[in-house]
């Protein structure tokens, strides 16, 4: 699963703060940080909330990234014919 995190980074040390965290988190399998756009995209077969508390711990302000679409669409009851 492929989940996008808004962290709050104002340097480097920000972003190798997030790395170390990351890399030593078991069942990561990769994680794309841009630090332009302060979000940082994990690959992981963790649920998204472990990877959020995880990366909670650096002291980084981190959430959801808003943009991205839900994981799992709320099921639409369809009306029988």
């Amino acid at each position: 699963m492929t989940t996008v995190f808004k962290v709050g980074m104002s340097c480097q040390g920000c972003v190798g703060a997030v790395k170390r965290v990351l890399g030593k988190l078991e069942g990561v399998e990769s994680y794309n940080i841009d630090f332009d756009a302060q979000n940082v995209t994990v690959k992981s077969n963790l649920p998204p909330e472990t990877v959020l508390q995880t990366v909670s711990k650096t002291g980084k302000k981190t959430a959801y990234w808003r943009a991205e679409a839900p994981t799992k669409p709320e099921a639409k009851p369809v009306a029988a014919a």
